[in-house]
């Protein structure tokens, strides 16, 4: 067996990563919202409907920014539905995912609900640039932040909201290069509608944190035009450009799959020379961070099958939509993608994982019933818990293996993050489905002398899963035989696993 290597000095680092980066994402699609972290009728939920069950799942998951209210959603999204009384709010046919909103769930509720999961869950609001405009975004802007003495914050005091909500991190549309977009625009048509929406919001609040619409995929046919004519346009007016990336393995290509991160990588390296052309064209001194606010695995061909089959005059409340049950195949994948995340640290400051219950989820729920644990909640907790501090630089002298997508790949992926207290924590894929891999690391500088903790998530059965009839079936498991010794890490990857190693 070939080994992989590499070496980790504290001298040669990425960036500090920053706790956003461990953001999740809560649209009203399916039953992200109702039955997931609603659900006045649980036998868990609290005086506000919220489940509790969830809420704890939510705070071991380690969440901290949460992306809301959309996604496709929020482009045909009236704020003003989503407050005061709940028994007065409209209900509204949702276009995007061909559903019926009852708007018992709204802006007030999603700000109980991140108070609830603790300190470190930040609100990023998203406003509607596809059927509406700048007046609207300042309108919702005041009522949620304006403390008081005005027709909206009054308003916000009077349904039972004293304290502004201090929303600080906006989104400015979302995915409006995408043709399913409603409201969809071109790039100079969204372009003039964010500067234009962007300049009115600093106008309220010079200190807000502002996203322009990046393209939907690194394959979309507009992609990179579209980042620089939109940021042509808005350059000096917002913080960060949008990023978001699905993956599944297409035509049942598992080793491409595997490999997937490789695309993210190059996504982040493409908009980040595209953000940089822009700002050395308009002599900016200003760098323009990336906010990947939606990743995730997603089968999203099975989504477009079953899209196929709505009947144009049924429009369900909370069905059951995209509640994808993921393998330890996926598991690993979805670390690989994290992996990928924490390697960019440096202009990757926002990271929302799409989504956060039952949609494309890290956590299901049944209604009336129980919460668990799929497969991908396992490395997001990890890497939430361990991944804060210094990434170190990481590079890799792995043996590869051949793609159809990607060509010769390595089979090693890998980075390293050191904590402020010198801890350091090594997050790993390997991607041999069939082949154990061994791996030595060089520790320079670093005062580490022993192994804390080696935790993988592997499985005889690649296609094991969680379910609610066998909610406990996969969960990582300790590796024993990893050694620290004369400044040397030694390990074994087994083959097809996400690996967590805790070094002190």
């Amino acid at each position: 067996m070939h080994k992989a290597r590499f070496t980790l000095d504290p001298a040669f680092t990425v960036g500090e990563v920053n706790p956003r980066l461990f953001g999740s994402f809560v649209e009203h699609l399916g039953r992200c919202v109702y039955t997931g972290i609603f659900e006045p009728d649980h036998p868990t939920a609290d005086d506000k409907g919220l489940r509790r069950d969830v809420l704890d799942l939510v705070r071991e998951l380690g969440v901290t920014a949460v992306r809301y209210p959309g996604g496709n959603f929020v482009s045909g999204y009236r704020w003003e539905d989503s407050v005061g009384p709940a028994e007065e709010r409209p209900r509204r046919l949702d276009l995007a995912w061909h559903s019926t909103e009852s708007n018992r769930f709204g802006l007030s509720e999603y700000i109980d609900f991140l108070r609830k999961i603790g300190p470190q869950a930040e609100p990023m609001m998203a406003v509607n640039l596809g059927t509406r405009g700048v007046a609207e975004a300042l309108e919702l802007q005041e009522y949620a932040n304006h403390t008081e003495g005005t027709a909206l914050s009054d308003l916000r005091v009077t349904h039972g909201d004293k304290d502004p909500f201090g929303i600080r991190l906006w989104c400015l549309g979302n995915e409006m290069d995408g043709p399913w977009q409603t409201g969809h625009k071109t790039a100079e048509e969204y372009g003039r509608v964010a500067a234009e929406t962007a300049r009115a919001m600093r106008q309220m609040d010079p200190g807000v944190e502002l996203v322009a619409c990046g393209s939907s995929s690194q394959s979309m046919p507009t992609f990179a035009e579209w980042e620089a004519t939109v940021l042509q346009e808005t350059y000096d007016l917002v913080d960060y450009i949008s990023l978001h990336a699905y993956y599944w393995p297409e035509n049942g290509d598992i080793d491409s799959f595997l490999a997937s991160a490789v695309d993210m990588e190059s996504f982040i390296d493409n908009v980040v020379a595209t953000a940089d052309h822009v700002g050395a064209k308009l002599k900016s001194k200003k760098r323009i961070n990336l906010s990947f606010d939606e990743w995730n695995v997603w089968y999203l061909p099975e989504w477009e099958a079953h899209a196929k089959t709505f009947e144009q005059d049924d429009w369900p409340e909370a069905p059951r939509l995209l509640e994808d049950n993921y393998s330890v195949t996926d598991a690993v994948v979805f670390g690989s993608l994290l992996i990928a995340l924490l390697r960019h640290a440096d202009r990757v400051t926002v990271a929302c994982l799409a989504q956060l219950v039952n949609v494309i989820a890290p956590i299901m729920t049944e209604p009336g019933g129980p919460a668990w644990r799929q497969t991908t909640f396992f490395p997001f907790a990890q890497a939430a818990r361990y991944g804060r501090g210094q990434v170190l630089d990481v590079r890799v002298d792995s043996p590869t293996y051949e793609t159809k997508k990607f060509g010769e790949t390595d089979l090693l992926h890998a980075t390293a993050v050191r904590a402020e207290d010198g801890t350091v924590t090594v997050f790993a894929v390997n991607r041999s489905r069939t082949e154990s891999l061994p791996l030595e690391v060089a520790l320079n500088g670093l005062d580490l002398s022993s192994v804390v903790e080696h935790s993988a998530l592997a499985d005889a059965d690649p296609d094991a899963r969680n379910t609610l009839d066998d909610p406990e079936r996969v969960a990582p498991h300790t590796v024993d035989g990893t050694a620290l010794q004369d400044g040397t890490l030694s390990a074994v990857l087994e083959p097809l696993s996400w690996n967590v190693i805790r070094l002190a």
